[in-house]
């Protein structure tokens, strides 16, 4: 590790360039104590089709967002705490090879890196910090996950119903509670889960079932522990005819903010996939 880096000019450094690169649109990322280990490009597996990314490992977070000027200009910052981390490997694929999932408890996707090796170099790394983190905090490894959504072209049909098939017409929607790709139909209800949003979440209808019967019941052994009478449970929410927006990453933006041509990565030289040491 690099703990010698904290709180160095060299580290402040690097991470003042970083968030240079995400531009006003970013979070602010320098902390007392906090260091950049690595950055490298991923594929990240998005709903509609895989897409590189630039990611950044620091010693207590992860942070990534969509490529739109390389080593220049990033957008769609997105910063995972790293004690909510969970890898795990994933077998290979026709279309991806080198693959792992991260998990955590609000989003669980895919990445697969351009090597072995550099699969490997990551998911050390990482481990590595997602360990001393926890040691740090005290706090329990995380036992429950986000579902990864499946991709859009894994199926033509409904995986609920299996009989619509989606056109131009008829479009695919995920359910939050398991990923699975749906018809408008087959998941016309929300369902209210903390851990994702604030906000009823579009549920696919046999997770609406589980989750509706798993919520009474909960209702039912809290009123008897009150000792008093029962009530009929609101389990979430009704249907809906209207959808959220499925993912950021899928909207690209209309146009792209001005740039400083002077901005510079705070390395010419930085490999593919390179960590500090």
């Amino acid at each position: 590790m690099v703990d010698h880096l904290a709180n160095t000019e060299i580290n402040s450094q690097r991470i003042a360039a970083v968030e240079s690169c995400f531009g006003a649109s970013g979070q602010p990322l320098a902390l007392p104590g906090r260091v950049l280990l690595g950055e490298g490009v991923l594929t990240k597996e998005c709903r509609k089709k895989a897409k590189p990314r630039i990611f950044f490992l620091f010693n207590d977070i992860l942070v990534y967002g969509s490529i739109v000027l390389s080593k220049r200009k990033y957008r769609s910052q997105h910063i995972i705490p790293l004690e909510e981390v969970t890898l795990e490997l994933l077998p290979e694929t026709l279309q991806a090879k080198n693959r792992w999932m991260i998990k955590t408890a609000k989003k669980s996707f895919a990445v697969s890196a351009a090597s072995a090796t550099e699969r490997q170099e990551w998911i050390s790394h990482i481990e590595e910090c997602v360990r001393r983190q926890l040691l740090a905090t005290g706090r329990p490894p995380t036992t429950e996950h986000a579902a990864p959504w499946i991709p859009d072209r894994a199926t033509d049909i409904c995986m609920r119903c299996t009989h619509t098939r989606f056109s131009a017409l008829t479009r695919r929607h995920h359910c939050r509670q398991c990923g699975f790709v749906v018809c408008a139909e087959c998941s016309r209800e929300r369902f209210l889960l903390p851990r994702l949003s604030p906000k009823p979440l579009r549920v696919c209808s046999l997770c609406y079932r589980e989750l509706a019967t798993q919520k009474r019941r909960e209702e039912a052994a809290e009123q008897q522990g009150r000792g008093s009478p029962g009530r009929p449970a609101a389990a979430g929410c009704g249907a809906s005819s209207g959808d959220e927006e499925d993912s950021d990453e899928d909207r690209e933006a209309s146009g792209d903010d001005p740039w400083p041509s002077r901005v510079q990565f705070y390395t010419s030289g930085v490999s593919w996939s390179a960590f500090h040491s």
